[in-house]
């Protein structure tokens, strides 16, 4: 069973992911949260495997949380889930320790494979944004 952390400020998308994450026979929401400030304390009372982060969140916003929580307890594995599909976000939730980013019309199948392929320790990265943040190069400013 993978035991799984929700944290995302909208309470109807956390619900509608933890019911949708529910109902695979693998997967345990072990815990819900809707601020980034909210997710290490969390993570210490639940011990998660996996944790499901929003990238803009109030307290903390999801990139600094999962720097925080990968920093505190690396083996719990961060997979971002956001609708701010940006390759600057991409590029720093990597860096901060994210396994995964993905965006959320996600098919609800495709999430939960998502997460059981971060689980076992892959990178997990949707193919578009992938593919943006590869052609931006580092900045999209010009050196001028």
């Amino acid at each position: 069973m993978i035991k799984l952390l929700l944290a995302d400020d909208q309470a109807l998308v956390r619900g509608a992911l933890a019911a949708l994450l529910s109902l695979e026979p693998d997967l345990d929401v072990v815990a819900e949260v809707g601020r980034g400030d909210e997710v290490l304390a969390a993570v210490e009372r639940t011990a998660p495997d996996v944790a499901l982060l929003d990238v803009e969140m109030p307290g903390l916003d999801g990139i600094s949380a999962a720097a925080l929580l990968h920093a505190a307890h690396p083996g719990v594995r961060i997979l971002m889930v956001t609708t701010f599909g940006r390759p600057g976000y991409l590029r720093r939730a990597i860096d901060a320790g994210a396994s995964g980013f993905v965006v959320k019309d996600t098919p609800a199948r495709e999430l939960a494979d998502a997460v059981r392929r971060v689980h076992m320790g892959l990178r997990v990265v949707d193919p578009a944004l992938a593919t943006e943040t590869l052609t931006a190069g580092t900045s999209p400013l010009t050196a001028r």
